[in-house]
């Protein structure tokens, strides 16, 4: 009886450990089931983190994005304004190179004219030349006997480029524009500081909003007047000073061939003389002859347009002094520069007795020479040197 007890206690003990047991394994496979749910989770959540961040880093590039894009779209507002004013302006100018070409294809018609017609023709001809001689003072007197000396003053910058005095300003100003395309323009004190060694150091740059081409640029009354790079014929008034676009205008007839055949880079030279600003360019209907406009420097308007019987062939530069066109020829290779054709459009020069004037004591070839009429001197580019030559003149006769 005692064993049968025994038995039945084991029993009832080894069953109530195994069942014990089992729930220990089922919680045990329970605890073992969540936490790989919180290890699922916690994968997911990091996840989820990381995708925020990289919307957050998207998000912010795409802010970026836009800011910029809105201060692009606010400067090109400012150029689409700016170009609207050129456009309007140059649509004026436009309207009158219509009207003087008008005037002056009706002037030129070939018709049979009645005697009297003919005599009111002549008559027109000579108040034309008055009125000439009016705008363009025909006190200046003076043309060109011989070239002095030359002097060095510096030997500086590329094979091509132009440098300058501001013959409209009391100061003593040097201007230096280096290539033949460029948009830099450096100042100077004086001569004394562009002739020293470390002479860029010096300068004051002032930046173009678009670069010139050639060489054939003038500085007068404060402003640089030059070809813009690119365009056929836009001649570009710049303020110096305020470093901004006054005015432009497009030349009639220039910038499709050079002016000058051994200067093949500038096709619009522009000059100064006692009666202001001068374009110089050459046209194929011409026979590559040279053609010379007055322009008036502060409306930037035609005056006046002379074909003249001076060919580009073989020609390096020209200039123009008291009214009358000089052109400088040399050979190819290079040699002695010479004038040897020489133009006044109010006919007050036997150009055809004028022999020929070589520059002195130098072989080489010019980029660029420009008159000085307040000072009476050739600024000239030779072969990477900037030059003055002094002028011998005598009375016009």
């Amino acid at each position: 009886m005692l064993v049968l007890q025994l038995q039945f206690l084991l029993v009832s003990l080894l069953t109530s450990i195994m069942g014990a047991a089992q729930y220990v394994m089922q919680d045990a496979a329970l605890m073992n089931y969540i936490d790989r749910r919180f290890l699922s989770l916690e994968k997911r959540l990091e996840k989820c983190n990381q995708d925020i961040l990289d919307y957050v880093e998207e998000f912010r590039d795409f802010s970026k994005m836009v800011l910029s894009r809105l201060a692009g779209l606010n400067n090109y507002k400012a150029e689409v304004k700016s170009e609207v004013e050129n456009l309007l302006t140059r649509i004026e100018r436009a309207q009158r190179d219509i009207d003087y070409f008008g005037s002056v294809t009706d002037s030129n018609t070939c018709i049979e004219v009645h005697e009297d017609l003919v005599k009111q023709q002549l008559f027109e001809e000579a108040e034309e030349k008055k009125k000439l001689k009016r705008m363009l003072n025909a006190s200046c007197d003076h043309m060109l006997a011989g070239i002095k000396s030359l002097k060095i003053v510096k030997k500086t910058g590329d094979k091509h480029g132009s440098w300058m005095k501001d013959p409209g300003k009391k100061h003593t100003k040097i201007y230096l524009l280096n290539g033949s395309v460029n948009n830099v323009i450096l100042e100077f004190a004086n001569i004394m500081t562009f002739m020293e060694s470390n002479h860029a150091l010096k300068a004051r740059r002032v930046t173009l909003p678009f670069p010139w081409e050639g060489t054939g640029h003038v500085i007068y009354q404060g402003f640089l007047f030059y070809h813009r790079y690119g365009s056929l014929n836009e001649i570009i008034k710049f303020n110096i000073q305020k470093r901004n676009i006054t005015d432009q205008m497009l030349l009639p007839g220039a910038g499709r061939i050079p002016a000058y055949q051994l200067s093949p880079s500038t096709k619009i030279d522009l000059a100064l003389d006692e009666q202001g600003l001068w374009a110089i360019h050459a046209e194929p209907e011409t026979g590559g002859n040279i053609v010379i406009t007055k322009i008036n420097h502060i409306t930037m308007a035609v005056e006046h347009t002379w074909d003249t019987s001076c060919n580009s062939k073989d020609a390096e530069a020209a200039f123009m002094a008291c009214n009358t066109l000089y052109v400088v020829y040399n050979f190819p290779s290079g040699g002695t520069s010479r004038i040897q054709c020489v133009y006044d459009v109010l006919d007050a020069v036997n150009t055809y007795e004028i022999p020929v004037l070589h520059f002195p004591k130098r072989q080489g070839s010019h980029s660029t020479i420009h008159y000085n009429p307040k000072e009476k001197q050739l600024f000239a580019w030779g072969d990477g040197s900037q030059i003055i030559y002094k002028l011998h003149t005598k009375q016009k006769v």
